[in-house]
């Protein structure tokens, strides 16, 4: 049974924002300028999340041989999330997003630059791994939440589809394709090199929002409003994210899918060299199937939202990320298992432009930040969850068994989400690209 969300008018300060107005979310057509500057920036920063995702724990892996270490220079760049991405959400709705958005990247061209100058001269010690993966970590959830809020005020809601399609194609294609492909490359010609080639795709993706059109600033308070605080304002939006069903199924059926994906990243490397004795070479077959699904999805999302409706191209992942644990839980076949991961990656995005064009049309302009915050620490906090998870079970009862218990918790998603995401549901958040 479909529930409504409880009206808000500009009288009720529960959320502590108004309900945004037509005028404000992209006020004029500015064409498909703003798309492909957004997509471009997005391309540019992940190409180079892609290459220092990879290059920060080879680097560390030279400097030292404790797993620990290592592992912990990449835990550096997600720990932010957890710790700041609530307090990040309240500067989001606070101040100009494109600004912030320039924070980011001047944060990232600091440790960037940091390490570059360092690789040529004195060389990079272990400390400065972590003090600049944490820096270039706060800098991502920076840019990836004010991102997000702002799409709603650069492009129309009619090409929000489109935009969130080509956006989420882009970050697919740079870190899991062209990021560790041409990370190695760069690698291979120099630390320096490598280095300062981050550096350069940061400034070009900073340079790029000077041609957005627009105000992306959300709604500020009156003079006379009484001051708020910042834990008043990270409540606000954890209420108004908990308060709605459609939302709140949406976040839990994530948290869940997001444990699953780190459960099978964090497994699958031993899984192939123990129990399916992949080399080097087979393993990177079976790995790039990932990515594949994930840019056939991008390429047919529209087609099947056409086809089938927003819900049931949701529900396809549901499907995809439930064969992509269980059928390595049952086989060893590369191809099998290869076809599993085509479909999660290929569900993955499937459920993430779907996602993101629903909450950008009942997310209110001021709530965007801290709900996009919210709604993150279930994704990005739920992986090194799942994670350690897997590990322990794995420990405990092989890795089959631990493959087939995630497969069983995808498995009981399908029932909260079809109760939950219903037409009635997604038709209070109908737009032109939106059918349930």
């Amino acid at each position: 049974m479909a529930t409504a969300v409880p009206e808000r008018t500009d009288d009720d300060k529960s959320f502590g924002t108004s309900r945004p107005t037509d005028s404000h979310r992209a006020p004029r057509d500015p064409g498909p300028r703003n798309t492909a500057v957004l997509v471009g920036f997005t391309a540019a920063t992940n190409l180079a999340d892609g290459v220092m995702k990879m290059a920060l724990p080879l680097l560390a892996a030279e400097l030292t041989a404790s797993p620990a270490l290592v592992t912990a220079v990449s835990l550096t760049l997600t720990l932010p999330w957890l710790l700041v991405a609530l307090h990040i959400g309240v500067l989001v709705d606070r101040f100009d997003r494109r600004w912030l958005l320039w924070g980011a990247s001047a944060l990232r061209l600091a440790a960037m630059g940091w390490l570059t100058v360092s690789a040529v001269t004195a060389g990079i010690t272990l400390s400065q791994l972590f003090t600049a993966g944490a820096v270039l970590g706060v800098a991502d959830v920076l840019a990836s939440t004010s991102g997000s809020a702002l799409v709603p005020a650069a492009v129309p809601e009619a090409g929000r589809e489109r935009a969130n399609t080509w956006m989420v194609g882009a970050e697919t294609v740079g870190q899991e394709f062209a990021g560790p492909f041409v990370g190695g490359l760069l690698l291979a010609a120099g630390t320096g090199v490598a280095l300062g080639m981050i550096s350069a795709s940061y400034a070009v993706a900073a340079l790029a929002l000077f041609l957005l059109v627009g105000r992306f600033r959300a709604d500020v308070p009156a003079p006379d409003a009484v001051p708020v605080s910042v834990n008043s304002r990270i409540t606000e939006g954890l209420r108004f994210l908990w308060s709605d069903r459609l939302l709140r199924t949406l976040s839990v059926v994530v948290a869940v899918l997001s444990a699953v994906w780190g459960a099978w990243l964090a497994l699958m490397p031993l899984y192939a060299k123990q129990a399916m004795e992949l080399g080097p070479q087979e393993y990177g077959i079976l790995f790039s199937a990932l990515g594949i699904g994930g840019l056939v999805g991008t390429v047919a999302v529209s087609w099947l939202n056409r086809l089938l409706g927003a819900r049931r191209a949701m529900f396809a992942d549901l499907i995809g990320t439930s064969a992509m644990v269980a059928l390595p839980a049952v086989t060893t076949s590369i191809w099998a298992v290869a076809a599993g991961a085509f479909l999660g990656g290929m569900g993955g995005t499937l459920w993430s432009v779907n996602a993101r064009t629903i909450t950008q049309r009942m997310v209110p302009d001021g709530m965007l930040g801290r709900y996009g915050a919210a709604a993150r620490l279930f994704n990005f906090g739920a992986m090194p969850l799942g994670a350690a998870l897997v590990g322990l079970l794995a420990e405990l009862g092989g890795m089959r068994l631990a493959f087939a218990v995630f497969a069983v918790a995808v498995a009981a998603t399908p029932v909260l989400f079809l109760k939950n995401v219903t037409p009635a549901a997604l038709e209070l958040r109908k737009g032109p690209a939106l059918t349930p």
